[in-house]
């Protein structure tokens, strides 16, 4: 019991500071980021699987083009970034991009970072000529709007062929 109430005025100490609580320790928050993916990631692995299924080919992960795309399509000089709305900070209406709660000296600045680090990406694609599409992991909700805008974007200007 005595502990049950050390501990309930640890968390009570805290939320007086206006801070908030990480549930897990140091080490267990250390081993769940690492285990985050920077490729190969199940949204990035869902779009690759309906795009093969349609018969659309792609190189993965180009380290000549700027940004390293996901996906992309030399023949027709198209890429595709599969983002995760939270690390890529998708704005608007997702739910999936909020800001962390806790932590803000370094989620701030490295989020925001990722998505100037993603704007000057895509400006030098554009620059090399390169035709560019975002999918956004909140999108694969509706996957086959999300088809059809992918087949649009990799079909224009090649006459509706794959």
């Amino acid at each position: 019991m005595e502990r049950r109430q050390r501990n309930h005025q640890g968390r009570q100490e805290a939320l007086d500071k206006k801070t908030v609580i990480d549930t897990l320790s140091p080490q267990q928050r250390s081993e769940r980021m690492a285990r985050v993916r920077g490729r190969d990631t199940k949204p990035e692995l869902t779009v690759r699987r309906a795009l093969h299924a349609r018969g659309f080919r792609y190189r993965l992960h180009d380290k000549r083009l700027p940004g390293k795309p996901d996906m992309v399509f030399p023949g027709r000089r198209k890429v595709v970034f599969v983002h995760g709305c939270f690390w890529h900070m998708h704005g608007g209406a997702c739910s999936l991009s909020r800001m962390p709660k806790s932590n803000l000296e370094f989620w701030r600045p490295k989020l925001e970072g990722n998505r100037v680090r993603d704007a000057m990406k895509l400006e030098q694609l554009h620059a090399l000529g390169w035709k560019v599409l975002v999918v956004w992991e909140c999108e694969l909700r509706d996957m086959e709007s999300l088809l059809t805008r992918l087949e649009a974007f990799l079909n224009e200007d090649a006459g509706g062929t794959k």
